[in-house]
């Protein structure tokens, strides 16, 4: 880590946009120690094989089709940082076409912002599935190794059962864009929708609930797939995940404030209620139902109330 060249790289932004991208990434990957990478053949492999294991798994607990990247990237954290910046940009996007002239000092503040976020997202993300909504690329199946390995021990968990717990929770999301189509399209409509409106200092309120209602029944959906398809026990690993986050400091605790990551968390218990309901009236095919058409996902008031959903939606 190079803090110097961070601070620079921040106080050298220039351009016309409110972030200078380049500048943000660079200050982000500077204070930001990438991790070791060091694989060998066979630990290669194994993140392959348990892709692979996980395909499997999911693919006999529900009648979705689907199909994972051909391959795999695993990264260290500047990989990371670097793979994902082109994506913060593109969602950006509406609020650099509103904003007119930017002074500079905003500018330098706009890029140590989104710096900051780079570098504390790269820290801490362990597997990532990006349908790379906003572009036309294939999907990608990202694990950032260095941060596997750093939380297993942090947990005092072996390593190998971590990684595989990392790759099934990451295929049960490709399962879900692979059974649903629509699903970047409509997300991607619901983000320009709420990005778009809080440039203009307004929130479009109903675009924000079908968005956090989308996302919460990707994350609750995920959710119900582990439970059913992973092959080993896993309880103790996600009560371990969840003290860890009440144990962050407070630096920590205000970057998830400030994320939204507290937010993502109540996604995934919401979620997994609602479809733990829908499982056992109608089994996880009829769970499957939410990703037939748009009109199928619960709305915000439906998620609290599964009972109303399944008297809506019809297998």
């Amino acid at each position: 880590m190079n803090f110097f060249e961070s601070a620079r790289a921040v106080a050298d932004a220039s351009g016309t946009g409110p972030i200078d991208w380049d500048a943000a990434a660079e200050a982000a990957t500077a204070a930001t120690d990438p991790g070791d990478l060091s694989l060998t053949e066979t630990e290669g492999e194994a993140y392959a094989a348990d892709v692979r294991a996980a395909t499997e798994a999911v693919g006999d607990v529900t009648d979705v089709s689907f199909e994972v990247p051909k391959s795999i990237q695993i990264l260290n954290r500047h990989h990371w940082i670097e793979a994902n910046v082109e994506t913060f940009e593109r969602v950006m996007a509406p609020v650099e076409a509103e904003a007119q002239t930017i002074p500079g000092i905003a500018r330098t503040l706009n890029t140590g912002t989104m710096a900051v976020t780079l570098s504390f997202l790269g820290r801490n993300v362990l597997g990532q599935y990006d349908p790379v909504l906003l572009a036309e690329d294939p999907h990608e199946l990202y694990f950032v190794h260095p941060n596997i390995v750093r939380v297993a021990d942090e947990l005092d968990v072996p390593i190998a059962r971590f990684r595989r717990w990392i790759a099934f929770h990451e295929v049960t999301h490709a399962a879900e864009f692979g059974a649903a189509p629509w699903l970047p399209d409509y997300l991607e409509s619901r983000l320009e929708g709420t990005v778009e409106d809080l440039s203009a200092g307004k929130l479009n309120r109903e675009a924000f609930r079908e968005l956090d209602a989308a996302m919460t029944v990707v994350e609750g959906y995920a959710e119900l797939l582990m439970d059913r398809a992973f092959d080993r026990p896993h309880a103790d690993l996600r009560n371990a995940l969840d003290r860890r986050r009440q144990n962050r400091g407070p630096i920590a605790q205000a970057m998830v404030r400030l994320l939204g990551l507290g937010l993502k968390r109540r996604q995934y218990e919401r979620g997994k209620a609602f479809f733990e309901a829908v499982e056992a009236d109608r089994g996880i095919e009829g769970a499957s139902a939410v990703w037939e058409d748009p009109s199928n996902l619960p709305t915000d008031e439906e998620l609290d109330r599964p009972s109303q959903w399944l008297g809506r939606v019809e297998l």
